[in-house]
């Protein structure tokens, strides 16, 4: 049987996490600190792992578990865009993806368009079209057909998500809830220690673009309130479908980091009022710094 678009994700986060360290060769995979990572249970998690098994990506020892095994970088074509290196799945969807940003296609189709359009099987066609679900950009429509959502697509939607993220996220860390986790922030030093020190240099686009938006989930989950951390999740995933399509500065990670870290400081010495101030300020500052970029390119430009 097919493995699921689900597993087949959680397989290829597992590689991405090996290849940038987060994962250390000859490190044990706990099945359940990674179905608490991903949000799933430990069934499609345990299913990635056997495939990456018989990939020789993982070793399997008896009554031991899984490690990681070193991952031979491929040799081929590099990407031509940050638009494919961000996307990181089928070119059909980045195909679709493009389409519908460029309004290449209409907000509502038939699966048959779809298919004879890309030239896809049913199965290819339903992988598709369940990442983009996934990204919050595409919806079944009742009874027959689908249908593409202008929420992430345009400038003034990408600011609104900006603006939604500048009330949540600090209100979130405000909360009689929120809680310091110790281990969470260590983990988040880590990461951010490293894209600072060669990470942002080195790592795919697509990894660069998930570390920050770990960062952000994995603070306004410490609000123990889930509301909060499900619409920072949604709205992360339907972003990334306009920073697909602008080029990654690297040298705008560089202020993400120093931010990110600065903010972890003052959570660390339970600072949290002054930490709040600070995210919405670095919030704030994204959305200026991203603004030339993504929220001034006309709909419909083509490349």
């Amino acid at each position: 049987m097919p493995a699921s678009p689900l597993t087949l994700r959680i397989a290829n986060e597992i590689k991405e996490l090996i290849r940038s360290g987060s994962i250390p060769v000859g490190g044990h995979l706990s099945t359940q600190r990674l179905a608490d990572q991903f949000g799933v249970s430990r069934s499609p998690v345990r299913e990635a792992m056997q495939i990456l098994a018989d990939q020789q990506v993982l070793e399997q020892q008896p009554n031991r578990g899984f490690f990681a095994c070193a991952i031979a970088e491929k040799r081929g074509k590099k990407a031509t865009s940050d638009f494919a290196e961000l996307a990181g799945g089928p070119a059909e969807y980045e195909t679709l993806a493009d389409d519908w940003l460029t309004d290449r296609i209409p907000a509502e189709v038939t699966e048959q368009f779809l298919r004879q359009r890309y030239d896809l099987t049913k199965a290819q066609l339903t992988e598709v079209l369940l990442r983009a679900v996934r990204e919050g950009w595409a919806e079944r429509k009742p009874g027959y057909g689908w249908r593409f959502l202008p929420v992430a697509k345009t400038a003034e939607a990408f600011e609104q998500i900006y603006r939604f993220r500048m009330l949540i996220e600090p209100a979130a860390m405000l909360e009689p809830t929120f809680r310091l986790d110790r281990q969470v922030l260590a983990e988040q030093r880590r990461i951010q220690e490293n894209m600072l020190s060669s990470d942002i240099a080195k790592l795919p686009a697509e990894r660069l673009l998930h570390n920050g938006s770990l960062f952000h989930e994995e603070i306004i989950k410490l609000s123990g309130n889930m509301f909060f951390h499900r619409a920072l999740v949604q709205v992360n995933r339907m972003r990334r479908l306009l920073e697909y399509r602008s080029r990654v500065d690297r040298q705008r990670l560089q202020i993400q980091c120093s931010e990110h870290l600065q903010i972890l400081s003052l959570l660390e010495s339970a600072n949290v009022y002054d930490a709040s101030f600070l995210m919405r300020q670095h919030l704030g500052g994204a959305l200026v710094r991203k603004s030339p970029v993504i929220l001034k390119r006309p709909a419909g430009e083509k490349d």
